[in-house]
């Protein structure tokens, strides 16, 4: 008798093909072909040449990898510098630079909670956040999106230590957390606010600052924020910042770090440069969310259902996952990449277009991507839409 131990990922893909969720990789070309508005490079920083060429003077000086785990060979003076530098411009005492934003978070919630603890989790974070808490060992309390009273009724049943954690830009939809109450709520339960700001660095606050500096709650003593290198910085990586006492226990403790190759040098370079753009060039924050009110202000006056952005995510609502689909496919046809969230990615279920509002989009980009959405829009989308 033959021995198929896999049988069931054929039933697995049977299924996600008949609910038209089936994924698939499409490698993009060197010189994109397409408007893009479907990559997180927020600042248009990725192909900046300040930004390329901090990446290749980082890799010839430091190597093509790090070449180990930052407590071994993977802490170069490039990293600490990194560290200092993200510190001082988000108004955090200190900084660690991991290998990804998601490993940022699996650090940050697998550290600073643990058995005994509790974790009140945001129905709307990121996939990155769900893990952590999976991860924990912590009590996890789901409260229901961007709701301070329901983290404060989780806070007042539990007797411990405890924790909140929200996006503070939610991917799928691009809305804000309610920052300034959540760290109220936080204040009066002696509890800790987790904030991952990879949605609000480079686009939020003064100059780009973040989410945590436009609330003014950055350098908080029980606030710790989560930010990635890949979107507005254009690199690759993640960071913890908080109070230097934090980032000391993560260094000791978290595994994610602790066991985990550094984060190669040129993705290091790469940020810093960006760093440099950005603090030379501010403006380019308050371009990125003019453009994303632009979108959404079109979108909507064409019938079609969209969200009000909070900062450079704008996501406009499909009727189902296989319009959504071809919708997208449509649009790529046209000369335009776009985003296509589906289940199990949004955790209501409601398939969409989403949207990235690039900083260094022209005027006439705008007008055609807004052009080119409604003319390919599946007809339930929007009353104006033919």
């Amino acid at each position: 008798m033959s021995f198929a131990p896999f049988d069931w990922i054929d039933a697995e893909a049977r299924h996600r093909a008949a609910a038209g969720l089936v994924r698939t990789l499409r490698p993009r070309d060197a010189e994109p072909e397409l408007l893009d508005l479907a990559s997180n490079d927020y600042l248009g920083l990725t192909r900046h040449p300040e930004v390329t060429a901090a990446a290749a003077a980082a890799a010839h000086r430091w190597g093509a990898g790090a070449t180990g785990s930052r407590l071994v060979t993977g802490s170069t003076a490039l990293h600490a510098e990194l560290e200092r530098e993200l510190a001082a411009f988000c108004g955090f005492e200190a900084a660690l630079v991991l290998s990804s934003g998601y490993a940022a978070n699996l650090a940050a919630l697998t550290a600073l909670s643990g058995r005994g603890s509790l974790i009140a989790s945001d129905a709307g974070n990121h996939a990155s956040i769900v893990d952590g808490c999976r991860l924990s060992r912590a009590e996890t309390a789901v409260v229901p999106h961007a709701d301070p009273d329901a983290v404060a009724k989780a806070f007042e049943a539990h007797d411990g230590r405890a924790l909140a954690v929200t996006d503070s830009v939610f991917s799928v939809d691009g809305d804000a957390a309610p920052l300034p109450a959540l760290a109220e709520v936080c204040r009066s339960a002696t509890a800790a606010l987790l904030v991952d700001d990879a949605h609000g660095l480079g686009v939020l606050g003064d100059g780009g600052r973040g989410a945590l500096a436009a609330a003014g709650l950055a350098g908080g003593d029980g606030v710790v924020a989560t930010l990635t290198l890949s979107k507005s910085l254009g690199s690759q990586g993640g960071a913890v910042l908080g109070p230097a006492r934090v980032i000391d226990h993560l260094v000791n403790t978290a595994r994610t770090f602790i066991f985990d190759t550094g984060l190669a040098p040129a993705a290091v370079g790469g940020a810093l440069g960006a760093l440099g753009v950005l603090r030379r060039e501010p403006e380019r924050a308050a371009r990125a969310r003019e453009v994303a009110t632009a979108l959404y202000t079109r979108l909507t006056a064409a019938g079609l259902e969209a969200v009000r952005p909070d900062a450079a995510v704008v996501s406009v609502r499909a009727p189902s996952a296989d319009a959504a689909v071809r919708w997208a496919a449509d649009c790529r046809t046209a000369g335009m990449a776009v985003g296509c969230f589906r289940p199990p990615s949004v955790p209501d279920g409601i398939s969409r277009l989403r949207l990235t509002a690039r900083a260094d989009l022209t005027e006439e980009q705008i007008t055609t991507a807004v052009a080119t959405i409604v003319a390919t829009a599946p007809r339930q989308a929007g009353a104006d839409v033919s």
